[in-house]
């Protein structure tokens, strides 16, 4: 399916008839200390609280019910996802295969250990586990879920934007973080359909911004990646994503932040919200922080997109042991 065909609020409104049930509606929190910086209205999505540690249930258990029962599902992740579809499969009664790039944490791969389901691992990046895992899956006649390059999964993660509509009337800004851009196509495509005023700012890592970097290019590009405390958003992007015209089409504006701010980012919300979240959340939250002047006035969203972080790496950023 195009991009340009898509209708994403379509999909979006048929995922909260599916999914709610399964489902939480996480807390929308509001920030003293973010708004008395910005001199704004600033409110968290706390998707840290969703079931399996991030918004990912939301796709995974949209795309799991649309499929008939025992379908023999296969899957590529570099955790979150991964850890979504186990979540989903164990309660809905299903099994499948998790093919993870070896890259991958260990707290996300000892979580995974949790569920009735197989690990394999192949690969260093997201978007070389996700062609292999593809192709098995077509090879032994399974379904393979995309971690984000799908309308069910698009649909699913956009259940968000149902969320916000739901406590707030009006909406100037919203920022999450980017990787695949499921999440953000999901969201910013309910939302500008409601109104297109509203501003989408698309949040990366300086040392993953693909989907930063292919739009600006005007196709998807490919390079090396860097490693970074964002895990969650890191990888290359598929050829023929269908997320990448829906960024094109829906994102204003990005930010790009470095792992110094994302680390400081994790330490403000265990201070001051005293909440552990993880790299791809802190993005989002250091995005805001390193351009806070430019939304005065306003009322501005953070999505806290998951809170899957190992102790060690927590420990080092508080410690302030490493990423300076």
């Amino acid at each position: 399916m195009s991009s340009k065909t898509l209708n994403v609020r379509k999909h979006v409104n048929e995922a909260e008839e599916r999914i709610r049930k399964y489902i939480r509606e996480t807390p929308l929190e509001y920030s003293h200390y973010l708004s008395k910086k910005g001199r704004c209205q600033v409110y968290l999505k706390l998707e840290n609280l969703q079931c399996s540690g991030s918004f990912k249930a939301r796709g995974a258990f949209n795309m799991i019910l649309s499929l008939p029962r025992k379908t023999k599902v296969i899957t590529a992740s570099s955790g979150n996802h991964g850890l979504a579809v186990a979540y989903a499969l164990n309660t809905l009664g299903g099994t499948g295969t998790i093919y993870l790039p070896t890259t991958t944490t260990s707290v996300k791969t000892d979580q995974l250990h949790n569920y009735n389901v197989q690990l394999e691992f192949f690969g260093t990046d997201c978007a070389e586990t996700e062609v292999f895992a593809r192709n098995i899956a077509k090879q032994e006649g399974g379904v393979f879920i995309s971690p984000y390059n799908d309308p069910l999964i698009i649909g699913g993660q956009g259940t968000i934007a149902i969320e916000l509509c739901k406590y707030l009337t009006e909406i100037d800004v919203v920022l999450t973080s980017v990787g695949g851009g499921g999440l953000i196509s999901g969201i910013a495509g309910y939302l500008k359909e409601l109104n297109p005023n509203i501003e989408i700012i698309g949040c990366l890592p300086e040392n993953s911004a693909l989907m930063y970097e292919s739009v600006q290019a005007g196709k998807i590009v490919r390079r090396e990646i860097k490693p970074t405390l964002s895990d969650g958003t890191a990888g290359g992007i598929e050829p023929g994503a269908i997320t990448f015209e829906l960024c094109q089409k829906y994102i204003d504006h990005f930010i790009i932040v470095n792992e110094g701010e994302i680390a400081e980012a994790i330490k403000y919300m265990l201070e001051y919200h005293h909440m552990v979240v993880e790299g791809a959340a802190g993005v989002t939250v250091a995005s805001f922080l390193k351009e806070f002047k430019r939304f005065i006035g306003k009322t501005v969203v953070l999505i806290i997109c998951g809170g899957n972080i190992g102790y060690q790496q927590l420990k080092e950023i508080v410690c302030e042991k490493k990423y300076k």
